[in-house]
């Protein structure tokens, strides 16, 4: 499960065509949404209830402007501590405008690793200004040059919910670009058009399906072997993952939610004629 959440937090990152234009009208979300997940994992023919995640908006306050604070968790169940405890945090900071990302931070514990990030971003500057601690070493201070568009994992999925999929077309590649670790990332995901799905809590749903290109490490394998369901309506809000690893499955299913802008418009009628893929 190492890194696990910094991939949950990938695989619903993605940015505009080109990331020329950062800014995006939001139509998607608003402060008091929050989405809860189950992590289940497979290695042979056990499955898993492993873990929880959680992905939330608030609206607060930093330096005396209103800004959005997004915040993302995921933790195993304590019964599976004693093979590997995963407690990680993930926040950030943005414009409620434009969505770029002001300051972030990271807060992770898994198994034996301790990792802390605090992100300051100036924009007009392009820079981003890092305290990090790993373990028990001494905190490092240190600047980054990063180019337009650059998101933090958090600002990224939001972002992503208000783009515009209908611009795009089953295959295309839509960039991305973001700061992780103290280094600069471009990556992307392969836009994969649509699909209707059936879940236990939402029935059938009308789906947006995309695969991002992953880093290859120590638990993920590099490539587009995962993919990604988000609801085809206003909300744009990610139902469904599941992804090969190193060894066994990871399926990530969504079971509450709250909070949603907009109606929920993308649940279907049952149809014995439309094929259907549980989830």
């Amino acid at each position: 499960m190492k890194r696990f959440t910094f991939y949950l937090l990938l695989f619903f990152s993605i940015t505009a065509n080109g990331q020329k234009n950062c800014s995006l009208e939001n139509n998607s979300f608003k402060a008091g949404e929050q989405f809860n997940y189950k992590i289940f994992y497979n290695w042979g023919a056990i499955w898993m209830e492993a873990g929880e995640a959680s992905f939330s908006v608030f609206l607060n306050t930093l330096n005396g402007r209103k800004v959005f604070h997004f915040v993302g968790t995921g933790a195993t169940y304590p019964k599976y501590d004693w093979l590997y405890k995963v407690r990680d945090k993930y926040e950030s900071y943005a414009d409620t405008l434009s969505l770029k990302p002001l300051r972030f931070i990271r807060e992770v514990k898994e198994g034996l690793s301790y990792v802390y990030d605090d992100y300051v971003f100036d924009q007009k500057k392009n820079k981003v200004y890092t305290s990090s601690k790993r373990n028990k070493k001494a905190c490092k201070i240190d600047s980054i040059n990063i180019i337009g568009c650059t998101n933090d994992l958090m600002t990224a999925i939001y972002y992503a919910r208000s783009l515009d999929f209908s611009k795009y077309k089953a295959k295309d590649t839509i960039p991305i670009t973001f700061i992780l670790d103290g280094e600069i990332f471009p990556s992307y995901i392969r836009y994969l058009g649509k699909e209707t799905i059936k879940s236990e809590l939402l029935g059938n749903i009308r789906c947006i399906k995309f695969s991002p290109k992953l880093i290859e490490g120590t638990i993920f394998k590099g490539g587009e072997g995962m993919t990604v369901w988000i609801t085809d309506d206003e909300n744009k809000m990610p139902v469904y993952v599941e992804t090969p690893i190193i060894v066994g499955t990871i399926k990530v299913n969504l079971f509450s939610y709250k909070g949603l802008k907009n109606p929920l418009n993308c649940i279907i009628p049952e149809n014995k004629n439309t094929p259907l893929k549980k989830k």
